[in-house]
């Protein structure tokens, strides 16, 4: 057996017994049959709420769906997806967008699948990465617990995907029977001969599957880790069963996380035990984080050497820093590099471009050194319940602190610099990425901080304008603001007369 499947099933129950040499008893056989004859009401009910060993009905599911001998799959399909995490207006439903085809090949004993979707928006507003009108592909893989994309030839390492990714390799039907098996899965009975199925991942995730008295599976609720929202929870429908060479498949699957949906696709066609080779790239494999930090302007450092950047600015005694991406271990990289940029100096201020979850999913980390989130003043009772919510399954490092994040509302403007060095927050006004947007202008150095407004390209690449360029610039001449430099906190820093070039726009004399 490979690496990954052995690795889902080392905690387990009946791995454990099995290397004892100890076979695996079952008090009680639970068939559908038996139970009508051999249940009065009142044993029924008993039934229902004593949890059993598990092994009986994951032997009929696996029985009746045919994931017995299934090793490898690939499905194809269609419909509508959302971008999780990336909502305009905070508490809202995710962004919808078209999946014009989506392809899912899944290698179980590896642990490993890769996802092929051909994608556009839906709507306008909201985040996601996605151009305004057309197609984009998406790449998107997991092995054991290396996660990447790919766009065209270039791979980008994706280690914030790991735990969303494994989650949703457990949870699709036939996987999610394979992980109960591996897990010490229990059972409750139900009258009907349908079961619910319960079993935890340690440090992944935890399900309960309900089961049919077909032997198919109904729904999966789970709970996963996310770096914004803690424990999460996430719904998973499959109906409409169809027999695909030998093995039963929903063709209908909808899923639901953090209360909004994010899938509802059709599924077109089904192969089992097909070749999937998915090699892990070198580049992929190396993930850890890097920082590299250039020196912008005194006591000011722009933090960069991953897909997001951050930005370092002294004060008299403590730091700011803005932005705290992705994720603990990407912004714990950025808070180190910037305490050794400054010896001494306590970081009092971690200022939120924006409530989207790439941009957001450090702040966890940033509490836990006890800095004060600045964030956009619409953002602040979203990310405040999120905060409260409990991350059990695998603590992060907010939930080892102990601590309580603080935070503060910017509204239309807040001063957080000291006299020798002023820092303003502004509200981003209009634009269709999000209504908590905010960016950081440093009079003294004639710098503004921004994200995903503007990321530059490559200095000699063709300048096309997007609606969130336009947004920016609008923004900066509302203001008044004398820029010099942007940085960005995705891409490099560059002249101000980059970004009006980008937007076609001409500088105000």
């Amino acid at each position: 057996m490979r690496p990954g499947l052995a690795a889902l099933q080392r905690d387990s129950l009946s791995h454990r017994l099995q290397t004892k040499g100890q076979p695996v008893t079952i008090a009680r056989r639970f068939t559908t049959r038996g139970l009508v004859v051999a249940c009065t009401l009142g044993l029924l009910s008993a039934c229902a709420s004593t949890p059993q060993p598990a092994t009986e009905v994951l032997a009929r599911a696996a029985t009746a769906m045919g994931s017995s001998q299934l090793r490898t799959l690939r499905y194809s399909g269609e419909g509508i997806g959302y971008t999780f995490g990336q909502a305009y207006a905070p508490g809202t439903a995710w962004p919808k967008i078209n999946m014009h085809s989506i392809t899912r090949s899944i290698d179980y004993e590896a642990a490993a699948f890769h996802d092929d979707i051909v994608l556009s928006r839906a709507e306008p507003l909201g985040g996601g990465g996605y151009p305004l009108s057309g197609q984009q592909r998406n790449n998107q893989f997991i092995v054991g617990d290396i996660a990447w994309n790919t766009v065209g030839p270039l791979v980008v390492p994706g280690p914030r995907f790991v735990a969303d990714r494994i989650h949703q390799l457990w949870i699709t039907p036939h996987g999610v029977l394979k992980a109960a098996a591996a897990n010490g899965a229990t059972a409750r009975m139900h009258a009907d001969g349908s079961a619910t199925v319960s079993f935890t991942v340690p440090g992944r995730l935890s399900a309960s599957v309900s089961i049919g008295a077909d032997g198919l599976v109904n729904q999966v609720d789970s709970v996963a880790p996310d770096p914004v929202l803690g424990d999460t929870k996430t719904v998973t429908t499959y109906g409409a069963y169809r027999t695909f060479g030998g093995i039963r498949f929903p063709t209908q699957v909808r899923q639901s996380m953090g209360g909004f949906p994010v899938l509802d696709v059709s599924i077109k066609d089904v192969q089992a035990n097909v070749q999937v080779s998915l090699p892990v790239p070198d580049l992929a494999r190396n993930q850890g984080e890097r920082v590299a930090a250039q020196k912008v302007a005194e006591g000011v450092w722009f933090l960069a050497g991953g897909s997001h950047n951050s930005v370092m600015i002294e004060q008299k005694d403590h730091l700011i820093v803005v932005e705290a991406p992705l994720g603990d271990a990407r912004t714990k990289a950025v808070l180190d590099e910037a305490k050794k940029l400054a010896p001494g100096k306590p970081i009092h201020f971690v200022v939120n471009s924006h409530p989207h979850f790439d941009h957001t999913g450090g702040l966890r980390a940033a509490a836990a050194e006890g800095a004060t989130l600045v964030v956009a003043a619409p953002g602040v009772p979203y990310l405040e319940r999120a905060f409260a919510n409990p991350n059990a399954i695998r603590p992060d490092l907010f939930a080892q602190s102990g601590r309580t994040a603080t935070f503060s509302a910017a509204g239309e403007r807040l001063d957080i610099g000291d006299a020798s060095r002023p820092v303003v927050v502004h509200r981003f006004v209009g634009g269709p990425h999000s209504n908590a947007f905010q960016m950081v202008y440093l009079p003294n150095e004639k710098l503004l901080i921004q994200a995903d407004a503007y990321t530059p390209g490559a200095p000699d690449s063709k300048p096309t304008p997007h609606a969130n360029n336009l947004s920016l610039v609008d923004n900066i001449e509302r203001l008044e603001l004398p820029v010099d430099r942007i940085l960005p906190l995705h891409g490099r820093v560059v002249p101000l007369s980059e970004l009006y070039r980008t937007a076609g726009r001409t500088m105000p004399r």
